[in-house]
């Protein structure tokens, strides 16, 4: 059984295994010679490739598509496979789109990174992906949110649009979409042996300045749209002014961890990731109280690289015991607590559906109430600061940045949401009995916002 874990924590989809062992195993006497070989002699099995014909197949449907576009996720990052797809991207001058845990497997910089896709994407990047006649998914589930529920016209379009789905697990082939061609292949693999044949069958490349300049008016008139958001001296802060200040101030090379809500989505949609790798998010199950104790991790695997927590405070109350570990080992992990004393998501999608916000908006004495996450932050034995203005945030977090020490900034946000363009189908399970509005209608804009400046 340990054998077959770890084969495969290493092979395929590498990620952690659950060996469930009964209680009274604990108590036996085990020959440990089994473990003992299986610590020196870890197998490192090789992972399928892609054929050269079918490479080739490949490289001519993108070469010869009017509307091409690459979709990684995230095999495309932990394959190491960046610098193929940016070199692919290139030699025929393709947009490449991605989901929320390909980010990073394309500079956000580069020009032809148009962005996430799905309930998150933007208008631009969802009718992109619509109008795309050949699309090459690599390491990708093709997951929901992503997808936006998998509901034709709203960020695919599948068919007319020709999926070529490449992953290392073969289970995923096929599982959403209508597939024009499947591989089951490790992404790294696969993206060297097309870019090969593109540049044996298209030695000159493609170019498609067209393409190139949407994309570029694209994410400029996006970041128009929100620069006054960026720029805000508003306090409780917008949550667009606390990640610019961010952006700003973190290396480029530098480790942004979220958790849930705000600190995820609008991430994904709107604070450039410039390395792979360098955004960690739960994308999968999007697990509350994964950011505080994941930025641990990040930091002793990468302790010369800046790493800082975005987390909500919900997320934050539940998980606080990482400030204990991060103070007895000295883990030097800048935790942004972007407080807006609610449940924002769930509080909105109350609001929308029943009329009522139970148990999500923190009030005391009809204020907004939280704890004080700096006050928790000294009783653990780490720096704790509470920003009082938006002008405050800046020089706070770069002093905590440099310290190289365990700190925690409490920063009141106001509660709102981030702004949708394509559809989430939580809103069929949530909607009331006898309800006659179509999911469709539904939007974050129908949401009372709840300020915090009563």
């Amino acid at each position: 059984i340990m054998d077959k874990a770890f084969r495969l924590a290493v092979t395929g989809r590498p990620g952690p295994v659950l060996v469930s062992i009964p209680m009274d195993i604990f108590s036996m006497e085990l020959d440990t010679r089994f473990f003992d070989a299986r610590i020196d002699n870890l197998p490192l099995l090789p992972k399928p490739g892609l054929d050269r014909g079918t490479g080739e197949d490949i490289a001519a449907l993108l070469a010869e598509a009017k509307n091409p576009v690459l979709y990684p996720g995230g095999g495309v990052i932990s394959s190491g496979a960046s610098a193929a797809l940016a070199a692919l991207a290139e030699h025929l001058e393709i947009p490449v789109l991605y989901t929320l845990m390909g980010k990073g497997a394309i500079p956000d910089d580069h020009p032809l990174a148009v962005g996430m896709t799905g309930f998150w994407g933007t208008e631009f990047n969802n009718r992109t992906a619509m109008e795309a006649d050949v699309m090459l998914a690599i390491g990708t589930r093709l997951s929901e949110v992503d997808c936006s529920s998998w509901y034709r016209g709203e960020t695919f379009d599948i068919p007319p649009t020709k999926l070529i789905h490449i992953d290392i697990n073969p289970e995923e082939i096929g599982r959403n979409f209508k597939t024009e061609l499947g591989a089951v292949c490790d992404a790294k693999h696969a993206l060297e042996t097309v870019l090969e044949a593109a540049r044996r069958l298209y030695p000159e490349g493609i170019r498609r300045p067209e393409k190139v300049r949407e994309i570029a008016e694209a994410k400029a008139a996006y970041f128009a749209g929100i620069a006054d958001a960026q720029k805000s001296d508003q306090f409780p802060m917008r949550p667009e002014r606390i990640l610019a200040d961010l952006r700003e101030v973190l290396p480029r090379d530098g480790f942004v961890v979220a958790d849930v809500g705000w600190n995820k989505n609008g991430v994904g949609q709107q604070f450039p990731i410039y390395e792979p790798g360098t955004f960690v998010a739960p994308g999968g199950l999007a697990t509350m109280c994964y950011g505080p104790s994941a930025a641990l991790g990040v930091k002793v695997a990468f302790p010369d690289k800046k790493v800082v927590a975005l987390i909500g405070d919900g997320g934050m109350i539940a998980n606080v015991s990482p400030f204990a570990t991060a103070a007895v080992d000295d883990i030097a992990v800048v935790w942004v607590v972007m407080n807006n004393c609610a449940f924002g998501t769930i509080a909105g999608l109350e609001n929308q559906h029943y009329d009522h916000q139970f148990g999500t908006l923190f009030e005391r004495g009809g204020e907004p109430y939280s704890p004080d996450f700096a006050a928790i932050a000294e009783a653990y034995g780490i720096k704790g600061y509470s920003v009082k203005s938006a002008a405050d945030f800046r020089p706070v977090l770069e002093e905590a940045l440099a310290l190289d020490k365990p700190c925690v900034i409490d920063v009141r946000m106001e509660n709102a949401p981030v702004v949708t363009e394509g559809c989430w189908n939580i809103n069929d399970i949530f909607r009331k009995r006898g309800e006659d509005k179509p999911w469709r209608v539904w939007s974050w804009e129908d949401i009372e916002p709840w300020r915090m400046d009563k």
